[in-house]
């Protein structure tokens, strides 16, 4: 698929929305790569996972960190904090059991045990931004890249 943006100009006014919504710095920028990151081995999608991984390993984030992403529940390089956020991107992505709520009170009061209102919602915002950047990259198949800078789009 060629560049989306390219034939809607509106897209890039969004994608500059959600990047300042989530940029008032109440989630560590950490915090948000390490969700996105998740999102994208959910779905199984390529550039997802390597944009991610490349915001991870410029900001600093370790090797051990950025591979464990997979396997958070039992590895011991993230806080509880963080613990709290992947949970909440696994449930918003994942089937529920069934009968069950995909966000239940239970995961939503952990998760607002370490994050106040405006982080709480900065977290949501998070999560529905990368659903959003979901459907373009597993619909357009962009190439995959490890900075926005780089060539993306045939």
């Amino acid at each position: 698929m060629p560049n989306p943006g390219e034939f809607v100009p509106e897209l890039n006014d969004i994608s500059a929305a959600l990047f300042r919504a989530t940029g008032n710095r109440s989630v560590p920028r950490a915090t948000m790569s390490l969700v996105h990151l998740r999102a994208g081995q959910i779905v199984g999608n390529t550039y997802l996972t390597i944009l991610n991984t490349g915001f991870l390993r410029k900001a600093g984030e370790s090797e051990e960190r950025i591979t464990a992403v997979s396997s958070w529940q039992d590895a011991p390089y993230f806080s509880d904090a963080e613990r709290a956020a992947l949970a909440l991107v696994e449930a918003t992505l994942q089937p529920a059991p069934h009968g069950q709520e995909r966000v239940s009170d239970e995961l939503y009061a952990e998760v607002a045990k370490h994050y106040d209102e405006k982080a709480l919602a900065t977290l949501t915002i998070a999560i529905g931004q990368i659903n959003f950047f979901i459907a373009l990259a597993v619909i357009g198949k962009p190439q995959p890249v490890d900075s926005l800078a780089d060539q993306q789009w045939d």
